[in-house]
């Protein structure tokens, strides 16, 4: 039997070597077009990134090792131009020398894979603009990044090889902009679950464009410039294309095979094409989804080995091994979660109009009493009816492969969620937990099916009529300090027995807490007292978050300029001064103003364009180094969190002077220092505030010593304090409710007397001229060096109250025409 392969890598490859393994005397010859026969696809980003630190570790088999040890023809560089099946033979041209030839088969396999989509957008062309595929991509790219040493990078298109590039290149210090056509990256995940990858590429400081997409590149200074649909440019040193593949088909077409709906090859279950003597494997090919029975194509390197194994053993025995198709399952590391999917996702099966539940919850890799013990979520969906499952997806850090390799396994063997509550791990504490969260994801969809619990999705939760729908929050107080969902009832789980009659039993209410747990615990205790429309939102306010918050990451490279010191600083470059020294300067441990002081004390020594690089421990310094530089004239060039500890570059401006001026040239403000907390006092303060705010005034008050009492919260959270802390606590007002008047106070009689005045007369009371002041826009700052030295914790203070120091108070009464003391 006489076997041509045309196409290496994972199918063509493995289908050459099994062959040889099945049938000595098989004469077998492989075409490859390209220089390698085999290596390692999933690798290449990896070894850009310079984490594969070895070429030669990309390469899986080499042409001598099939010649030696397989007795297999390997023939590079030879590419097969056509297929002749009413004669049997294919046409090849050898790419080195421009020959042609024919050679003629008994058996023929196609393994010709797929190639990546290059749009015709103008400038596509351009040298700077590359795509990865094969291993010569690879050598182009990375042989760029060493040699041009690019700052900047566009990868367009967010699929798993578009993130994987970005993370490598991030790595190569290449600062990187993502755009991407869809409203959310990785589009094989739900819209949920890709936010919360969202939210993690912002703490990586990776720029990055939804729903918007390249119109056209044009050549710019060192480099090429990205025009987007929107109308936005981004000047980039190089383009990385990843916007997706397609299955190399047009061989197969023009041979007159038969291709299916989805662009592929179509195979039967043996592997064979329309033509029996013909058969086709890996990325180019189609195949039913085992799940929803649908023609799907998988660019994975697993099915391609497994169908290259199936078709040499059809090629010896006959067509009597089956392949039975792909769930798709995938993976890939974004930074340091890690990104996992198998089976078909909600959207697909909304699209196929297939009935389906989802359940999302969260667990931790491991016990959480055992150190670093990571958060994972996990989503399932399933038959509403018995259970099946149809796919899953996860994000987390540890343990992510092996719970989705889990779920597939259950998926291929067509599982349900019953199937998950009993799977068997191996459980210690550094591994699992005794409930693995494979198990507590199927336990939550068991409680949906048996009717213990009807659930909604964040979406509902969103669009929800407040007319008929009460959102229940069962989390603690302190959970619901950080955030909760707009008008939101608040009842403790722990208190909810106690008070049900706050609740109406004639609407529908929806519970949720953090990830779910506590929300289903609320749910069958409403239940069981009678209330008939209960829902526990899936996820939890975790999930609601991350989904409606902003998703998009744009503009943050806006103002990176390189130094002369390698070091990327985000100021705008036309006001950078040419790099010179940098100083270093440890301020940690002094409270403020100390780290300003020390700041502006080393300043004075400097020349223009000089860099202070200053460390603080203060957190108040956050703030007060930012108003600071834009007070003084000098350029705030980066600010970094290191466990607590704050790191400021901070650039000395050659017009630090003109700074000033140019800040007192547009003053237009109030700014108050509130030292007192007397009753009549804060009103006065807050009565001030607001009359300047209704006349277009910036308003500012900076709370010290006393004055921080009034912006207390009335009903606090319980927080550690040393034993001075405490006494002070115990001796100040708790809160704007507790003040006392200057005058006539009477033992607080003065006081309830002069609110029941202010009520008769419409006048607000202090709390909601406090709250109007600041949806109003006034900047709220507690200094924090009296916070230190009172005892007072920033989880005390009302909501949107700055912590700052004096260069934060200085900086907006130099921008103020009116400056008082209180």
């Amino acid at each position: 039997m006489k076997v041509l392969i045309i196409g290496g890598v994972a199918g063509g490859a493995t289908t050459a070597a099994r062959l040889r393994r099945r049938d000595e005397n098989a004469t077998i010859i492989l075409f490859e077009r390209g220089e390698h026969i085999s290596y390692a696809n999933c690798g290449l980003p990896y070894y850009i990134g310079e984490i594969i630190s070895e070429r030669d570790n990309l390469f899986v088999a080499t042409p001598e090792l099939f010649r030696k040890r397989f007795k297999i023809d390997v023939r590079l560089k030879n590419k097969v131009v056509a297929v002749d099946a009413a004669n049997k033979e294919v046409h090849v041209k050898n790419l080195d020398t421009g020959t042609e030839y024919t050679e003629s088969y008994d058996k023929l396999v196609m393994s010709p894979g797929a190639e990546p989509v290059k749009p015709p957008i103008p400038g596509v062309n351009l040298p700077e603009i590359f795509t990865l595929r094969n291993v010569r991509d690879t050598d182009r790219i990375k042989t760029f990044v060493d040699e041009k040493d690019p700052k900047r990078a566009v990868i367009v298109g967010a699929g798993f090889i578009g993130l994987e590039m970005a993370e490598n290149l991030h790595r190569r210090d290449v600062f990187v902009t993502i755009v991407e056509m869809a409203e959310q990256v990785m589009t094989p995940l739900d819209y949920e679950m890709a936010a919360g990858v969202h939210q993690h590429l912002k703490t990586k400081h990776v720029e990055f464009y939804l729903s918007d997409a390249v119109k056209a590149f044009t050549s710019a200074d060192e480099g090429v410039r990205v025009t987007l649909n929107s109308g936005k440019e981004l000047d980039a040193d190089m383009v990385i294309l990843s916007i997706g593949v397609r299955p190399e088909s047009k061989l197969a077409r023009d041979a007159g095979l038969d291709i299916g709906e989805t662009g592929g090859i179509k195979v039967d279950s043996h592997l064979r094409t329309s033509n029996p003597d013909i058969f086709a494997v890996g990325d180019a090919i189609e195949f039913v989804n085992p799940i929803i029975d649908r023609p799907m194509l998988a660019y994975l390197a697993g099915p391609a080995n497994k169908q290259g194994r199936i078709c040499a053993n059809n090629l010896v025995d006959g067509p009597k091994h089956e392949y039975t198709g792909t769930l798709g399952t995938a993976i890939a590391k974004v930074f340091d979660i890690t990104v996992a999917a198998t089976g078909v996702s909600e959207k697909t099966l909304k699209k196929e109009k297939i009935p389906h539940k989802v359940s999302i919850t969260h667990a931790f890799s491991h016990a959480g009493y055992y150190p670093d013990a990571k958060p994972m979520t996990l989503k399932i969906q399933f038959d509403p009816e018995n259970g099946k499952l149809y796919g899953a997806q996860i994000v987390g850090y540890i343990g992510v492969d092996k719970r989705i390799d889990l779920i597939a396994a259950t998926i291929k063997r067509g599982g349900t969620v019953h199937d998950l509550t009993e799977i068997e791990h191996a459980y210690a504490p550094p591994f699992s937990s005794a409930k693995d969260p494979v198990n507590i994801a199927g336990f939550a969809a068991e409680n949906v099916i048996q009717g213990m619990v009807d659930i909604v999705h964040w979406q509902q939760v969103s669009e929800r009529d407040p007319e008929k729908d009460v959102v229940l929050d069962v989390r603690t107080q302190a959970e619901i300090e950080l955030g909760m969902i707009d008008d939101a009832v608040h009842i403790p789980l722990d208190e909810l027995r106690q008070r049900l009659d706050e609740l109406p039993r004639d609407e529908r209410i929806i519970v949720y807490c953090a990830a779910g747990l506590r929300g289903y615990l609320a749910a069958r205790i409403l239940m069981q007292h009678g209330f008939k429309q209960v829902v526990n939102l899936t996820g939890g306010y975790k999930t609601f978050e991350h989904a409606t918050m902003k998703q998009s990451n744009e503009d943050i490279f806006e103002k990176m300029h390189l130094g002369q010191d390698d070091i990327v600083y985000s100021v705008d470059p036309a006001r950078l001064q040419s790099a010179g020294q940098l100083v270093k300067v440890d301020a940690s441990g002094l409270q403020c103003p100390g780290p300003i002081k020390r700041l502006g004390d080393r300043m004075k020594e400097l020349k223009p364009g000089d860099t202070i690089e200053i460390k603080a421990t203060d957190p108040g310094f956050r703030n007060d180094v930012k108003s600071w530089a834009g007070m003084t004239g000098n350029h705030l060039l980066e600010l970094s969190d290191k466990k607590g500890t704050l790191i400021a570059r901070v650039q000395k401006g050659s017009t630090s002077e003109q700074g000033f001026q140019a800040v007192r040239a547009n003053k237009n403000g109030l700014s108050l220092v509130v030292f007192s907390d007397d009753f009549d006092k804060a009103l006065a303060a807050f009565v001030l505030a607001n009359g300047a705010l209704s006349a277009g005034k910036a308003v500012n008050l900076f709370f010290t010593f006393w004055g921080l009492n009034i912006i207390k919260k009335q009903k606090g959270p319980r927080v550690r304090k040393d034993l001075m802390g405490r006494m002070f606590g115990a001796m100040m007002p708790k809160g704007s409710k507790d003040l006392s008047l200057s005058k006539m106070n009477m033992a607080g009689m003065g006081n309830r007397m002069m609110r029941d005045r202010m009520k008769a007369q419409n006048v607000d009371s202090l709390e909601d001229m406090i709250q109007s002041a600041i949806e109003g826009g006034a900047n709220l700052i507690a200094c924090q060096m009296s916070m230190d030295v009172m005892g007072v914790k920033a989880e005390e203070l009302v909501d949107g109250v700055e912590i700052g120091g004096v260069a934060s108070f200085m900086d907006h009464a130099s921008r103020s025409d009116v400056n008082m003391f209180i």
